[in-house]
């Protein structure tokens, strides 16, 4: 199947070309390289996303974009919205808009300008992102392009390789809104720019602070600038994504201290010098006190969200400086995100969690060597990275043990973190994993919103070999407001009453009402009996009441067959309004048997279940 999906769209590449060469038009790509510029604008979609399309289509996407690319000053880049018509343009994209993306070849493109238009709720359809060769005057006019096959030598010093991007997504609905979209991708791409083209100095000043902390050590424990050292140079080892770097400096006016970058020293994604006007970088009041803390290192999450290459808030590793009297005097300060690697490797190969995870074993008083210091190991392994950077030792520790704990009974934990400066709670649950779905989860999200006054919540996910499922949300309160005081066992009592499920509920409450001996026994009988609609009509109390009726029904001696009747109203019935619950044993009751009879008796039947 896929080689004759492939086949084909082969056969229809072929037949775009031929096309193309019988055009007169002057506007496309030239005649003589349209096949292999077909061939490479295509190469790497799937057969499946072109071969319903025309070659008409598959011609008209390539020539569109080849005149996007026809101007493009160096160092920019050329977007354009718009949602094809055979009408208008002479080719379509199946009824949906078309994103046109010219510029530089970088890393993070295609990831980037997804996950921007994903934040704008717009769905991505089709993903062409070839890679060209291009000569251009000094203008920036297209001079020729140039198909090359992946690893092939440049063409040329007077060649430079460009990405050309065609995304699909759906139908925009008013071309009053293409201009919003353009620049909100425009923003995007000029932060990917900026941090790919700043990339190298950003690890040269992450080599210059490793060189000055060797060097010219601050007055802190050796352990301490040991560590932070080690993490550092892991950093700078391909497992943080480098994305802005500033340097600040902390000053004290009266009783206020003020953090302001320094001039010039932005790079990437901070490359722009700060606003400095007199009240801008004031510290809150616990800002205030973190920045004074004779610490090297100071390891968080940002207040903003990356628009380069994930969707994640940004990771913040601030390196502390300090003056000739050893007082904390500044910071230098990097914006990213932890790699993928990361995030998978383990936790004793890292500098900074590996001696995080023995402070924690020594201060539980586990030996690594036990089975408990091994269970204990694993839970930290398997702990939410993010929260083992920032979470000190006295908190984690705690937490640690309880973890370990609960993922050895069926109950569930929470476990709550607050942000060092106040910006969002962090707030582990974990539960037994046949107790997790996608309702649950969102019956926690709101639980969660509504209790902790959040604006926003995010979540991961963990479920894996373990008995124990893993959900992780972070809660941000309003800007400029604190989540205040949280009564965590009341929390954690919603959360288990949210977690539970119709079966177990209904087991309880059978056992109350018939006591144990006989709820045991009807609960095994009734329990997978009642189907899923009954469950969204009725809670579990309701249920065991209705199969003491079941049970009390009296049957007929020849027929084998029972019947008893329930009239009642719901609290929100209206006048006149109740409900007839009948409960049969035996054949089914039709419905034109049954209404005939409640008709008769001057009943208009609303609806039945």
């Amino acid at each position: 199947m896929a080689a004759s999906l492939e086949h084909n769209k082969t056969e229809l590449i072929s037949r775009a070309t031929e096309l193309a060469r019988s055009r007169r038009g002057t506007g496309g790509p030239p005649r003589d390289s349209v096949g292999g510029l077909l061939t490479a604008y295509y190469r790497h979609v799937a057969p499946e996303d072109v071969c319903d399309r025309s070659e008409v289509d598959l011609y008209g996407a390539l020539a569109s974009q080849y005149k996007l690319a026809g101007t493009r000053p160096q160092g920019t880049a050329q977007v354009r919205i718009f949602t094809p018509t055979v009408q208008d343009h002479g080719w379509s994209a199946g009824g949906h808009s078309v994103v046109e993306v010219v510029t530089d070849d970088m890393p993070f493109l295609v990831d980037s300008i997804t996950m921007e238009l994903g934040n704008q709720h717009r769905n991505v359809h089709v993903v062409v992102h070839p890679q060209f060769e291009v000569e251009r005057t000094i203008t920036g006019e297209l001079v020729q392009v140039r198909a090359t096959d992946e690893g092939e030598p440049d063409g040329g010093p007077e060649f430079s390789r460009e990405s050309w991007m065609h995304i699909e997504i759906d139908r925009v609905g008013a071309e009053s809104e293409f201009p919003a979209i353009e620049e909100a991708l425009l923003r995007v791409l000029r932060d990917v720019r900026e941090a790919v083209e700043d990339w190298d100095k950003m690890q040269e000043e992450i080599r210059d602070i490793v060189t000055d902390l060797e060097t010219n050590p601050p007055p802190l424990p050796e352990h301490e600038l040991a560590e932070g050292t080690a993490l550092l140079q892991w950093l700078a080892d391909e497992h943080f994504t480098f994305l802005g770097y500033r340097e600040y400096k902390l000053y004290r006016e009266g009783k206020d201290d003020y953090l302001r970058g320094v001039p010039g020293t932005g790079l990437g994604i901070l490359r722009a010098d700060q606003d400095m006007t007199p009240h801008f970088g004031k510290l809150p009041p616990l800002v205030k006190a973190k920045a004074r803390e004779m610490t090297l290192l100071v390891l968080a999450k940002a207040n903003s969200r990356s628009t380069v290459h994930r969707p994640a808030y940004l990771d913040y590793v601030g390196v502390k400086t300090f003056d000739e009297n050893g007082e904390v005097s500044g910071e230098r300060r990097f914006l990213g995100l932890f790699s993928s690697a990361a995030y998978t490797e383990s936790l004793t190969r890292i500098p900074l969690l590996r001696e995080k995870a023995a402070a924690v074993l020594k201060q539980v008083g586990f030996d690594p060597r036990s089975h408990a210091g091994k269970a204990l190991m694993d839970t930290l392994e398997n702990y939410p990275r993010d929260e083992l950077f920032q979470t000190p030792v006295s908190e984690l520790a705690p937490i640690a043990q309880a973890v370990m704990y609960t993922r050895e009974r069926r109950q569930l934990r929470l476990f709550i973190r607050r942000d060092a400066y106040g910006r969002y709670l962090s707030c582990l649950i974990y539960l037994p994993r046949d107790r997790y779905n996608t309702a649950v989860r969102e019956k926690f999200s709101r639980i969660l919103k509504e209790r902790l006054g959040g604006e926003t919540v995010e979540f991961t996910t963990r479920i894996n070999e373990s008995t124990t499922a893993r959900v992780h949300f972070v809660v941000r309160p309003p800007k400029g407001k604190v989540i205040g005081d949280v009564d965590i066992e009341d929390l954690e009592r919603r959360l288990t009453d949210a977690a539970r499920s119709w079966h177990e509920d209904f087991t309880t409450a059978v056992t109350n009402e018939y006591g144990e001996e006989n709820g045991s026994r009807l609960g095994r009988m009734y329990a997978d009996s009642f189907p899923e609609a009954y469950k969204e009509d009725f809670a579990p109390r309701t249920g065991s009441v209705d199969l003491g009726r079941l049970e009390d029904i009296k049957l007929d001696a020849e027929t084998g067959d029972g019947i008893d009747l329930a009239l009642y109203e719901q609290p929100d019935a209206g006048r006149g309004e109740a409900r007839l619950k009948v409960y049969r044993i035996g054949s089914p009751l039709s419905l034109s048997g049954v209404l005939p009879m409640l008709s008769s008796m001057g009943v208009e039947v609303v609806d039945e279940r």
